[in-house]
């Protein structure tokens, strides 16, 4: 399983016009060539009177699957910018289709390519772009007495807390990078000179907003 990755943080729809032409761009989380095709073609379908419907996907734990199409625009123009894009942002399990209605003024190769690429770049911009990361679930359970030390540490340490349960003792639920658990346990019992309990619940990608794209 990876460590992390980074994907967009949801499915978005992001319109822009240039030189009277619109550009729609769609964005869709998929992690299956039959998802990424079934998506561009109800994108096609919604726009069916548009004159292009140009798409770009890549799909696998490293961009293993990665497809392009021009839709009728000039060979290279069109959905290779727009795969350039996701793949410069390190994006995994995304298909990007950008719809054109013409405007009457031709824009050149150098604009189509910057038209396509930007609105690529601006959609996910505005969805924004998650990190998964691999983490294991650590309950802390300790006294009343320590949980302010625990929390001086917590916000430290800047570390993901997924609960707090207060009953006759504190259970916190922290959410830790795998590799790093050994060390995580070790910390809290010097702290809590070794008045500290742990128990692991369940391993799962956590995603987290990490950044605009370029």
């Amino acid at each position: 399983m990876l460590q992390n990755y980074r994907t967009i943080q949801q499915d978005s729809i992001h319109e822009t016009e240039i030189k009277k032409s619109q550009f729609i761009c769609s964005l869709k989380r998929v992690t299956t060539e039959e998802a990424a095709k079934a998506f561009i073609q109800s994108v096609k379908k919604e726009h069916w009177k548009a004159n292009h419907n140009c798409s770009a996907y890549v799909l696998g734990d490293h961009q293993e699957i990665q497809r392009t199409s021009d839709d009728g625009e000039p060979s290279g123009t069109a959905g290779i910018p727009m795969l350039e894009v996701l793949k410069k942002n390190e994006l995994i399990n995304v298909v990007a289709v950008v719809t054109r209605y013409f405007g009457g003024t031709k824009l050149g190769a150098g604009g189509l390519i910057r038209a396509y690429s930007g609105s690529v770049a601006n959609a996910i911009r505005e969805t924004g772009i998650v990190e998964g990361r691999l983490q294991q679930e650590v309950l802390v359970t300790l006294s009343y007495a320590n949980w302010s030390k625990m929390e001086n540490f917590i916000e430290s340490q800047q570390i993901a807390v997924k609960d707090t349960q207060f009953t006759d003792q504190v259970v916190v639920t922290c959410v830790i990078d795998e590799p790093g658990i050994t060390e995580f346990e070790a910390q809290v019992i010097d702290l809590m000179s070794g008045q500290a309990d742990f128990t692991t619940g369940e391993i799962a990608y956590f995603e987290q907003l990490v950044k605009e794209a370029d």
